[in-house]
């Protein structure tokens, strides 16, 4: 089947540009505080003066370093201020982001500066330093100045390179004195073709690529995401408060802290770190809520662990409440995302006993909106949200798309679906394939330096091809799998690994889920648990462990995963149902290469790394050879 959702079209003012956007909430503020980071564990406000004002010094700085149109400023930190004030700094001159992951080790760190050409690396500490020098220079031919923002363990480096972020900025004062409108001009030079970042793909089969985002593309995924059927209704405002804690080198998290963030003068709060999340959200009590369902599958394990160990009174609340909540979630999603009369009362009375006391607790008491994307989520989870009242749906995009394609809305929600195309998105099903095309003006140029790459990605008509496949239901997409991921088992039958695995991951005791069954007799899996919880649960029996290899070797802990596995398998016909699994022996690591930046499993490195236990499970019967192929492109998939 092929279906074309319609394409209305948004008109965008031609300089819309997130940077000017965020000038003119400075100039004119509709709230006196922009940004919000700690300090010393106190949070600390930034206004939108200050936003601005650092974002111009950054400008200026990179001027006086000579940064030209079209030039490449890298940034390796986590989430904070610094961070936002670079990538608009660059933009304002018109010069490009390049964004790094905080767990990128040093061989990736000298890969992507050195294809993006980066003339300028902004640093946060002694760690990402180190990963740049430790590189043979002759690697970085481009890279000129190094600015780092800690000074700590850094400060007696030798290399001609090294500015520290207080002297970066100094030169930008210089600069301004000298230079008052130089900015300014390249301000209102700013076109819809401008090149503004370069994301760079997560890598699951090969080298990552630079995905060249534009100006155009920015701007028409503000339009989207804010339209009438955008991801938040009403839109985010000036009223709203988020957290920003999802990599800011990803477009997802792109898309909310800086471009809805300055464009709609809402409040971003940094967290301190993934680490410390769940004690951020409390502190926030965020209204806009972007999260992926890792995120969403600790904080329900967390809960649930947490009242296991309750008092008996307090976990026959829970076990009565909880169960009330997955019938509210139930029966909302059979009504679109709407209450009935009954699930009203259900969730007013829920609200005293149990509800409101979760949500503040899990720091979503104001939350009007979540929405998940990047990865499918389970749909046990989407019910327990729903059913304790988070409205919560699931959204679907890439990198080459900006993070735009399909969401469901909060009051049409159908359940496993990723939503309906947003407005102004062309979106249809290859007739042969089912691979979901999508063609708008967020769809990217291409990827850098990569010509025969972006051919393989974009079609002559204009098609992206997103290597993932779909299928209608009613108006709503499912995704069913990456392409390059379907499994065909030995009898021919094609089974979408993901969702087994997502139903896995939905146990508290389960961290990674890895399905395994192409060209195979049946299907097996191999199991991540999650240390942290599973630790507890053993400790609490008092079954004694020293490491993660010796704590998943347990028969105990065996037996308690086989539990969760025979679990999921009364969710799935026999023949997706997991026959066999292994319990991996160590946690999956990105300096492994057994998983990327984004936490997204390296299939292929999995099946050569614990090729010994996948053929244990099959007791020692290897597939045939496999048949001639093209390999699918590398793409960011995710919803």
């Amino acid at each position: 089947m092929t279906a074309t959702a319609p394409a209305p079209t948004i008109d965008l003012p031609p300089t819309a540009a997130p940077v000017l956007r965020l000038r003119a909430h400075a100039t004119d503020p509709p709230s006196p505080v922009a940004l919000r980071e700690k300090h010393l564990g106190i949070w600390q406000d930034i206004t939108w003066q200050e936003y601005w004002d650092h974002a111009e010094l950054v400008a200026h700085g990179l001027l006086a370093l000579g940064i030209e149109v079209g030039d490449r400023v890298a940034v390796h930190s986590e989430n904070r201020f610094e961070w936002v004030a670079t990538d608009f700094g660059a933009q304002a001159i018109r010069a490009a982001c390049v964004g790094l992951y905080p767990t990128n080790p040093a061989p990736e760190v000298g890969y992507m500066l050195a294809d993006a050409g980066a003339r300028v690396l902004v640093a946060e500490d002694q760690e990402q330093v180190d990963k740049v020098l430790q590189l043979d220079r002759a690697e970085l031919p481009d890279l000129e100045v190094i600015v780092y923002l800690e000074e700590r363990g850094v400060r007696d480096y030798d290399d001609d390179r090294l500015l520290k972020w207080v002297d970066f900025l100094d030169r930008g004062r210089a600069h301004r004195e000298s230079h008052p409108h130089a900015v300014d001009e390249r301000l209102a030079a700013i076109t819809d073709d401008d090149l503004a970042l370069l994301i760079y793909t997560s890598g699951t089969t090969g080298p990552p690529k630079g995905a060249m985002i534009t100006i155009g593309n920015i701007n028409f995924a503000i339009a989207a995401t804010t339209s009438p059927t955008g991801f938040f209704q009403p839109p985010v405002g000036p009223g709203d408060m988020l957290l920003s804690y999802l990599p800011l080198c990803h477009v997802y998290e792109r898309l909310l802290t800086c471009w809805q963030g300055a464009s709609q003068g809402a409040t971003v709060h940094f967290a301190e770190s993934i680490d410390t999340v769940t004690r951020d959200l409390t502190e926030v009590q965020p209204t806009i809520f972007a999260t992926v369902p890792r995120i969403l599958e600790k904080m329900h394990a967390g809960v649930s662990v947490r009242m296991a160990s309750a008092s008996r009174l307090k976990r026959a609340n829970w076990k009565a409440w909880t169960s009330v909540a997955r019938r509210i979630g139930t029966t909302k999603v059979a009504n679109d995302g709407n209450h009935t009369a009954g699930t009203r009362v259900l969730e007013a009375v829920g609200d005293v006993f149990l509800f409101r006391a979760l949500k503040e607790r899990l720091g979503l008491q104001h939350c009007r909106a979540a929405i998940s994307g990047a990865a499918p989520i389970a749909p046990e989870l989407l019910e327990f949200f729903m059913g304790i009242g988070v409205p919560i749906s699931e959204a679907y995009g890439q990198t080459e798309n900006c993070a735009v394609a399909t969401a469901n809305p909060l009051d049409d929600i159908v359940l496993g679906t990723v939503g309906m195309p947003l407005e102004g998105i062309e979106l249809r099903l290859d007739d042969q394939t089912g691979e979901i095309l999508v063609r708008h003006p967020a769809v990217f140029p291409g990827y850098w330096n990569r010509p025969d790459a972006t051919a393989e990605t974009i079609d002559a008509d204009g098609w992206l091809h997103t290597g993932d496949v779909g299928e209608w239901v009613g108006d709503h997409l499912k995704i069913v799998d990456r392409i390059k991921d379907i499994i065909i088992t030995a009898g021919g039958k094609n089974i979408s690994p993901s969702e087994i695995e997502n139903s896995l991951k939905t146990s508290p005791f389960v961290k990674e889920a890895i399905v395994i069954g192409d060209r195979r007799k049946f299907i097996s899996a191999l199991v991540g648990i999650d240390d942290e919880v599973v630790g507890n649960w053993a400790q609490a029996r008092k079954i004694p462990y020293t490491t993660y290899r010796d704590l998943s070797e347990r028969p105990e802990v065996v037996e308690l995963v086989a539990g969760e596995v025979a679990a999921t398998n009364d969710k799935f016909a026999r023949v997706e149902q997991v026959k066999e699994f292994r319990l991996l022996p160590k946690l999956l690591d990105h300096d492994d290469g057994e998983v990327t930046a984004t936490q997204k499993v390296k299939r292929s490195a999995i099946a050569e790394i614990f090729a010994d236990l996948i053929e244990d499970m099959y007791g020692g019967g290897r597939p045939p050879a496999d048949p001639p192929t093209t390999a699918a492109p590398d793409r960011e998939g995710g919803r």
